[in-house]
């Protein structure tokens, strides 16, 4: 119960995070969770958390979302997301710790490249970025750092971006935990704490809508970068116990 506390008021704080810069609630929580649970367990409970934070980022900016984008987008990338899922049950635990680690030290230069190079997506566009980003959403449980470059070059900004691409990681996810569902992993006490702990981060996305607007633009590359490299360094201990 304790465990679950300490964990409950990290997801609080990660749903605000993820509420303001549109990614990272997953980035911080992975880290905890896998040290507490491990990866075949603390990978599921994130799916289900995931769900539930970016319902309340959904509902939160439900008025503004653009849903041309997050169609193409997620048409393409929930059968990808359902393959990644089923990629990651088959592998062994340390290789998905440090592929996730691998990962996130990766992402700090590749969004910089991307913020740099001023890419305009396109509507098809969205549709290629969905079938990759996707897969890499069933196998390693968060892809914003490069979701969020996608759709922000598209042109959605501030709250439009938010529930834009929410509503889109809402659909992925919804592949990933039927699959998961399919392996038997989804079991009544995973779910409760994916519950438990999706609640925390909806609350915080809710909380996010009032700082939103102190938050410049410059900030928000800082805060992913952090979240990235923290994140990294949780997933290399975890990799290396």
């Amino acid at each position: 119960m304790l465990v679950l506390v300490l964990v409950f008021a990290l997801a609080l704080l990660a749903g605000v995070l993820g509420g303001v810069v549109g990614t990272g609630s997953s980035m911080v929580l992975l880290p905890a969770l896998v040290f507490f649970y491990g990866p075949r367990v603390a990978v599921p409970i994130m799916a289900v958390a995931a769900v539930l934070g970016n319902v309340g980022r959904v509902l939160a900016w439900w008025r503004r979302i653009d849903w041309r984008p997050v169609v193409a987008y997620a048409l393409p990338g929930i059968p990808s997301a359902v393959l990644g899922a089923h990629t990651l049950l088959t592998i062994p635990q340390r290789v998905v710790d440090g592929f996730l680690a691998a990962f996130f030290v990766a992402m700090v230069p590749l969004r910089r490249f991307a913020a740099r190079a001023q890419w305009r997506v396109r509507l098809w566009h969205m549709g290629l970025a969905g079938a990759g980003i996707g897969f890499l959403t069933g196998m390693i449980l968060s892809t914003g750092p490069l979701s969020v470059p996608i759709f922000t070059a598209y042109g959605l900004t501030g709250g439009a971006f938010l529930g834009s691409e929410a509503a889109s990681a809402l659909l992925l996810y919804a592949g990933k935990l039927a699959t998961f569902e399919g392996a038997g992993v989804l079991s009544a006490d995973v779910l409760a704490r994916g519950i438990v702990i999706g609640a925390a981060v909806m609350a915080g996305s809710f909380l996010a809508r009032r700082i939103l607007r102190n938050v410049s633009t410059q900030r928000y590359g800082l805060l992913i970068d952090v979240v990235l490299l923290t994140a990294a360094l949780g997933m290399s201990i975890s990799a290396l116990r």
